[in-house]
């Protein structure tokens, strides 16, 4: 299973599409960035990822895990390689120097990312906490707490999980039962169970640094009332801390990432931040994670794509309509319009999903170390509204896209052989965890879109419209999708309007159509990032013709076959105005209450 870095792609969407060098090079933290040392930078992280991560995929699916005696053995290769990893210096990549770390971009961690997802999801997963870890940490951490661990969280030495999941609560965390018990020495004693723990046991690093949800005992219920602790495997003396991995999950994918459940059994741990504010301090790992889950998404994507286009270029069947009739009695099946449509729709949402990642990436730069506080705070609202739209886009375009590239394969997808189903299988559960796609949509509607009177939403709009008009004049040519651009904007923000009024008397009425504005707010951001690399690629066609009108295509292709799903979401939202939430049949929601 090779992998070849999509480096001038990203190229493309960091210096054309976004500008991000010279932003980047406006703030004091990054004054060192310029295009050559981005360039360099990815270069590297993309030999890493395809040159030792990548070899290692499919053998660590068909190997996966192996528990025995409370003990997890990862898939061979796989320990040697985080080593490497390490030693390179990537856990420290976006890390502040004052920690240890290297100082460089957020935006630079997410292309890092999406490039080890893309060769090797489930050896991903074990860093993959490393940067959400090292911010919960060193926001909310006293400071005993951060010289004692974030210089191990660093630099890799120590891996980090999170510790959220109970079997009884799923995503309902107000549900926990995990106990947290104040002792004397200010530490605390932790009795529970969790389950879903990415790397809760393996034999990469000497320690593991879990960050565990708990109820101190006066805490009220609900999730208000759940405290964060940190609770190392082995304790600073070097005794060994009652947690202990009780068995490992069987899966239809990421078999090579050790999925545990956890026994904390008056375990030692320290509190992290306030006592009943551990939701807080959690966020703050969470919506990392999240923004990691969209680019495993689009890694995936791209990886699957990879092997489809390939595989299309290769594999000959009958002529292609149209073609002149040669010595050859078949063509290339990428010369079929049937193929070059499913190719299309994944290369549109892989280009599409990748400019919004990287825009994610570069707000979280922004947020920073903007040197104005309002701009910081402005950076920080936008990239808090955009996080569930790219955790949820991006990973249903990651499964959709994996399914598209084995449709490719046709028949020869199907048999395991060919090894295009591991994308399909590994993508599905990035749906699924750091909260599911259906709770991001719920989250974004009423916590990012309502809550605040419509605000967040408000500013989004006018920032791609304010956009548009500075920026869109110039190219005739786009004017129609820049008129299907604002049009959808404007309905956005009526519609959010709308549907802040309409739910006052119906309450369930937003949650049946969350989806639907998610995925519409979804297509506002590509659309308008669409026409900006529309117009980049114009004023650079001459240059490589071949490169800049295959973006100019892509852009149009977008327009008019992925686009139109706005008609289909939009009358959805609309008919649930218009008539409000729907029935459900009684049948669907009968239960037996005992």
């Amino acid at each position: 299973m090779t992998y070849q870095p999509p480096l001038r792609d990203m190229a493309f969407v960091l210096d054309d599409v976004l500008d991000a060098p010279a932003r980047l090079s406006t703030l004091t933290a990054h004054a060192d960035i310029d295009a050559g040392l981005m360039k360099q930078v990815l270069e590297e992280a993309g030999r890493f990822a395809a040159e030792v991560v990548a070899p290692l995929n499919a053998g660590g699916d068909r190997e996966g895990c192996r528990f025995a005696d409370g003990k997890v053995q990862t898939p061979a290769g796989f320990a040697a390689a985080y080593r490497q990893f390490c030693e390179a210096g990537w856990p420290a990549l976006a890390c502040a120097t004052k920690h240890g770390g290297q100082g460089l971009p957020h935006l630079l961690n997410c292309a890092l990312f999406e490039m080890l997802s893309a060769a090797n999801h489930g050896w991903t997963m074990y860093p993959g906490l490393l940067h959400g870890a090292y911010a919960c940490l060193s926001t909310h951490a006293s400071d005993a707490l951060k010289t004692q661990y974030l210089g191990k969280i660093v630099s890799g030495e120590w891996l980090a999980t999170m510790c959220l999941t109970e079997a009884h609560a799923g995503s309902d965390l107000g549900l926990l039962r995990t106990r947290a018990v104040l002792q004397d020495d200010g530490s605390y004693r932790l009795s529970g169970d969790k389950i879903f723990i990415s790397g809760g046991e393996q034999d990469m690093t000497d320690n593991i640094v879990h960050l565990v949800l708990a109820r101190l005992p006066d805490a009220p219920t609900g999730s208000k009332g759940l405290s964060l602790f940190l609770v190392p495997k082995f304790l600073p003396d070097g005794t060994r801390n009652a947690v202990h991995c009780t068995g490992i999950e069987h899966k239809m994918g990421i078999r090579g990432s050790a999925t545990c459940s956890m026994h904390f059994e008056q375990a030692t741990g320290w509190l992290v931040g306030d006592e009943g504010r551990g939701l807080a301090a959690m966020f703050v790992m969470m919506n990392s994670a999240r923004l990691h889950v969209g680019a495993q998404g689009l890694g995936i994507a791209e990886a699957a794509y990879q092997r489809a286009l390939a595989y299309a270029r290769e594999r000959t069947q009958s002529r292609a309509p149209g073609r002149t009739a040669t010595a050859n009695a078949a063509d290339p099946i990428v010369m079929q319009p049937a193929v070059q449509k499913l190719l299309m729709e994944q290369r549109c949402r892989i280009e599409g999903g990748r400019m919004l990642a990287y825009w994610s990436g570069l707000l979280l730069d922004l947020a920073e170390h903007d040197h104005d506080a309002g701009q910081r705070r402005l950076h920080h609202d936008r990239l808090e509204f955009i996080t569930p739209v790219i955790k949820a886009v991006l990973t249903d375009n990651g499964f959709q896209n994996a399914s598209l590239a084995l449709q490719v394969f046709g028949g020869h997808g199907y048999v395991t052989e060919t090894g295009i189903d591991q994308y399909l299988r590994d993508a599905r559960i990035t749906m699924i965890y750091e909260g599911s796609n259906e709770i991001q949509a719920i989250d974004f509607l009423l916590r990012k879109a309502l809550a605040d009177g419509g605000r967040r939403m408000t500013d989004f709009i006018a920032m791609i419209e304010q956009d548009v008009a500075q920026n869109g004049a110039s190219d005739d040519s786009l004017a129609t999708q820049k008129q299907q651009l604002l049009q959808l904007t404007r309905y956005l923000e009526q519609t959010t309007h709308a549907i802040a009024a309409a739910s006052a008397g119906q309450p369930q009425l937003p949650y049946f159509i969350a989806e639907e504005m998610l995925r519409l707010t979804g297509h506002a951001a590509m659309a308008w990032l669409w026409l900006k690399a529309a117009r980049s690629a114009t004023r650079q066609h001459a240059a490589d013709p071949l490169f800049y009108g295959g973006k100019r295509d892509s852009a149009c292709y977008y327009f008019a076959f992925l686009f139109p799903e706005v008609q289909q979401l939009c009358g959805v939202v609309d008919t649930c105005l218009a008539a409000g939430a729907p029935a459900i049949p009684s049948d669907l929601t009968h239960h037996d209450a005992a």
